[in-house]
Formats: C-alpha cells, structure tokens, sequence
C-alpha cells in the first residue's frame, strides 16, 4: 500500500479538530506529510544559508508517495480531493516550505486538472501516471518580467508558432518554483497571431530548454529553485497542448489553497519554534522560564488565535468545495480570501515570534528570521489583497438580500 494506516496520529494546529475528526483515510495522508516534514527539516538551515536549491529534499519528496497524492486511484495515485491536499500542506510545510511549495504547485495542477478534466484525457493520464509511479514534479509557468503577474491580465511574450504536428515554443518565464527537479511544465503561451493563449506541457528534457538560476538571493524561499526557465524554439507536439477555454473554478481554487495551506504552515512552524525557546530560555535574572512570563504567553495566544481563525476559515472552505461541488463557483472569491488571511496570518504569527524571542530570534540560532522571511512570499502569489477583497465585496452585492 503506497499509505500505510499509522497507529496515531497528532495534529499541531490549533482549531476544534483532533485526531478522531479525521477519517482514516485523512490520517493516513496527514502521517505522511508529517513524517517528509521530520525527514526534510534537519536540511533546511543549510540550504538556506547557501542560498542552495533544495535538492535532497525535493529527491525525498519524489521518492515518496506525497506527489500522486492528488492522482485518481486508477491511475496509482489516492485520489485526494482539495480538503485532504489542504491537511496534508499543512503538514508538509512546517518541515521545509521551499520544498513545500513545490508539492503544492504540483497538488494545484494536478488536482485542478482531474477535478474539471480540463485537459485532453490521453495527456492528463500520462502525466498522472509519470507523477505516482515515479514521482515526477509538475508546475505552471505563466509569470513573465514584462508581463508581471499573470492574474492581471496581459497575453504573454512567449509565443507558440504553429508548424506541422505541432508548435514551437519561445519565449521565458520567470519564477518557476522548483524548476531544477521538475519533470514537466505547463507553458502560457499565445498562439502565434491569435489572441487566444494556450498552455503547452514541456518535459523538462526537452531540447531548447534552459534553467537560469536566479533566484539564489531572494530574500524568500532561497532553497527553492525558482528559477527563470527559456524556451528557444522547443517543440510541442499537438497532443500535448492545453486548448484555450473559460475560466476554470477548480484552477484558481486549487492554487489559492495550496498556496494559503503552504504559508499557513510556515506561521505554525514559527509558533512551535517560539514555544520551544520559551519552554527552555531561562534567564538567570528570572530563575525560571519566560513561557511562565504573562507577556509571553499573551503573545502565544494572540499568534494561536491569528492562525487558528485562518485554519479554520480555509479548512471549512475547502471542505465544501470536496464535498459539494455544484457550490464551487460561488466558493472561488471566498478562498482568494482564505489565501489573504492565512499569508497574512503567517506574517504576523512570523514577526510576533521574533518580538517574543528577542535578539536570539535574529540570529540563526532559532529558525525564526528564516521563517520571517519565508512567511512573506506568501504577499507576491495572486491574488493581492485588493482584489480578494474586492472579488469577495462584488460577490457578496451580487447576491442581493
């Protein structure tokens, strides 16, 4: 069995559930992710220190089941709905967030793609079946320097020209986390001289394609690969092309969630870390622990309630979107919101930490001004503030009385 049933399991976050909440099958995806997170997290403060991408760790996430989670059974995978991703990601990214966000990238596109069969059927599967047997990572590359964020609007630079039996790709994309251990991407591109723009999957050894390593100092993420990716006349063949049609709910679902179960997890790994220095900082002067101290243990709660309000806002989300799909378009705004209020919650949780802790928290002697750093990368996935607030607004007046 690729999901053994564990014995027990125990949850860190904070809300009303606990391990009896959780079915069987959602402790089986949870045990997983916590045991890749105890695995991957003794790698994490070298990597960042170097500025190094991540690939020990991403070659542990491969290696596992963790990438096919989201693959129907059929075709080897679990077959989990956007809820269990969401526990999972949680999970996961307390252990390494660089690494983290790669599987949430592959979680949004796979999962997005089975739940609305969006594309051709041959493709899907064969992508499906490269990911759960043997670990392929996937990601969408649509951000370009000029165009800048892809949910804005604006048709790519890159450009797909039509040649016979299929296409020919060029252009760049920018910020393709975990580019240097992925096996596919999936490519915005405009189709020559028409308006319309197409996704194209591009194996990663295809020729004409090239990693640009520019991301290694980011102040975010550093071990997580986001490189620049060029495509110099790269061939695609028409059965691995994506037609263009209407928005997809399930597209901008997925991510959003992902996303906000990624950065949510970096805040609860920086609320741990605080509460095991406070459990063991004990200052001479004071002959006792500071986690005795009131104004410790105000600053807990306040970071308790912050993530524990976005949890439970994204977990209550995307159970209805698992569990009723015919309520999925008028979820969509909501969790654009969700994503907002856990980066945001991330954040706060990340700088209250550092206040608490004090000048050790600025040292690398605590994980927590990594994790600061981290928490705020959250700011630059879509959708910013403004238009999850105003998306939610105009769904909330469209609805009348």
């Amino acid at each position: 069995m690729l999901f053994a049933q564990p014995k027990t399991v125990k949850l860190t976050w904070m809300t009303a559930l606990t391990p009896a909440d959780l079915s069987p099958r959602e402790a089986r995806f949870v045990a997983l992710a916590r045991e890749l997170a105890r695995e991957m997290a003794p790698r994490v403060d070298a990597n960042d220190r170097a500025s190094r991408f991540a690939l020990e760790n991403h070659q542990t996430l491969s290696s596992s089941a963790y990438p096919a989670l989201v693959v129907p059974e059929a075709l080897g995978g679990a077959g989990a709905n956007l809820f269990e991703f969401v526990l999972a990601q949680l999970e996961l990214a307390q252990g390494d967030a660089s690494t983290a966000l790669t599987a949430a990238m592959t979680g949004h596109v796979l999962g997005s793609a089975f739940e609305s069969l969006s594309w051709p059927q041959a493709l899907l599967e064969q992508v499906g079946r490269e990911v759960a047997l043997r670990g392929a990572l996937v990601n969408a590359v649509a951000s370009e320097s000029e165009l800048g964020s892809p949910s804005r609007g604006g048709r790519p630079q890159t450009v797909a020209r039509p040649v016979s039996g299929g296409w020919r790709l060029s252009g760049r994309k920018t910020w393709a986390t975990g580019a240097p251990a992925l096996s596919f991407f999936v490519v915005s591109a405009g189709m020559g001289g028409e308006e319309a723009t197409a996704r194209f999957v591009v194996q990663a050894d295809a020729v004409g394609l090239r990693l640009e390593p520019t991301w290694q100092d980011a102040l975010s993420l550093r071990s997580s690969g986001a490189f620049d990716v060029v495509f110099e006349d790269v061939w695609v063949e028409d059965a691995w092309t994506i037609a263009p049609g209407p928005p997809n709910p399930s597209s901008s679902g997925w991510f959003w969630a992902a996303v906000a179960a990624t950065y949510l997890g970096v805040g609860l790994a920086a609320l741990e870390a605080l509460c095991a220095y406070a459990r063991e900082r004990t200052p001479t002067a004071l002959g006792r622990p500071i986690a005795t101290l009131p104004s410790i243990r105000r600053t807990v709660g306040r970071i308790e309630l912050g993530l524990s309000s976005a949890q439970a806002l994204l977990l209550s989300l995307t159970r209805q979107w698992s569990e009723h799909p015919e309520r999925r378009s008028s979820l969509v705004s909501a969790l654009g919101t969700a994503k907002m209020l856990c980066v945001n919650a991330a954040i706060e949780a990340t700088d209250l930490a550092l206040r608490a802790a004090g000048g050790a928290a600025l040292t690398r002697a605590l994980p927590l001004e990594r994790l600061f750093r981290d928490a705020r990368a959250g700011l630059a996935h879509p959708p910013s503030e403004d238009v999850a607030l105003e998306k939610l607004g105009e769904a909330r007046l469209e609805r009348g009385e």
